[in-house]
């Protein structure tokens, strides 16, 4: 069939207009994306900007599950992702390459702190040094004890449940052989099966040396010593402790501009460790919903949240 060229114009006039209409109510709809941390604390946080974002500001937020770590800071900085939350500055070199704030390129933006000062170490059982290892305080007396810590696995060397996966870049086994420490870093693959293991252990009275860290409700349901490693240096880690984390929310630089009452959301977030930790232990020990415990705090706590709006 043959048109005029009077009636293409038309056509196509009409469909750059339908074009036009849907990009601007795709736009209108504010739609977001952002991974989901593989940690709970992670999540809950996540969780607890997405629900805003979704029930204050109008957003659709499109919650991606995958590995944290270097993938996730290539997606923003590639656009596929807009947001993600709680990054651990420790734990991450992709920061000193992306971010501003920490020397990088700025394909990253830092948006602000989330209020959690995390810790991280390795811990024993309190009656392990009470009623064995008295005088185990830091990572140099470890091998003193490495018996007691040894399994099948390992042999004659000690185990450390180290960091659950690879992508968390704790560098436990190169952290231990340039410290000396004659262990073995067993990585178990989840946080769950960290914990469990621990819990097992635990239960049983067993020696064991964990990597955890704080908020965690770890240390609401056993009492655990922190094992004093070398203060952090950036220069000679990883055989060093981890830094003080100063934990904050990250986006694509364009996303901050484009949607800035989402990003000023983000970067306006105090939610301290003591909050967290409470939304922790409800998901990961009562095994209850995350939606329903967040959701159960907001309510509850608009004083602390409300302040966070732009």
């Amino acid at each position: 069939m043959n048109l005029s060229k009077s009636t293409q114009t038309l056509i196509g006039g009409v469909s750059a207009a339908v074009l036009l209409s849907t990009a601007s109510i795709a736009e209108a709809s504010g739609r977001l994306s952002s991974p989901i941390p593989d940690w709970t604390g992670g999540a809950v946080t996540c969780k607890v900007a997405q629900l805003i974002l979704e029930n204050e500001l109008d957003y659709n937020v499109k919650a991606i599950t995958m590995p944290s770590g270097a993938g996730v800071y290539e997606a923003i900085a590639a656009g596929d992702l807009d947001y993600a939350c709680e990054s651990w500055p420790s734990y991450s070199s992709s920061k000193d390459i992306m971010i501003k704030e920490f020397g990088g390129d700025g394909s990253v933006a830092y948006l602000g702190p989330v209020g959690i000062i995390g810790v991280s170490t390795y811990y024993v059982p309190r009656y392990f040094i009470e009623e064995v290892a008295p005088d185990l305080k830091s990572y140099k007396e470890l091998n003193k004890y490495k018996e007691h810590f040894a399994t099948l696995e390992t042999g004659d060397k000690g185990r450390l449940i180290a960091c659950p996966t690879p992508a968390w870049e704790c560098d436990d086994q190169k952290r231990l052989d340039l410290l000396g420490v004659d262990f073995v870093a067993v990585e178990l693959g989840t946080e769950t099966a960290a914990w469990a293991e621990a819990q097992g252990a635990y239960d049983r009275k067993e020696p064991f040396l964990l990597y955890a860290w704080e908020p965690h409700w770890i240390h609401a349901k056993l009492d655990l010593v922190a094992i004093e490693l070398p203060a952090h240096d950036p220069e000679k880690w990883p055989a060093t402790g981890w830094a003080e984390d100063v934990t904050f929310n990250y986006g694509n630089p364009v996303f901050a501009q484009e949607h800035p009452e989402a990003s000023a959301l983000l970067g306006n977030m105090n939610l301290t460790n003591g909050e967290q930790a409470k939304m922790v232990l409800a998901v990961d020990v009562e095994g209850r919903d995350i939606d329903e415990v967040v959701s159960e705090w907001l309510a509850a706590n608009e004083d602390i949240w409300r302040p966070w709006l732009p």
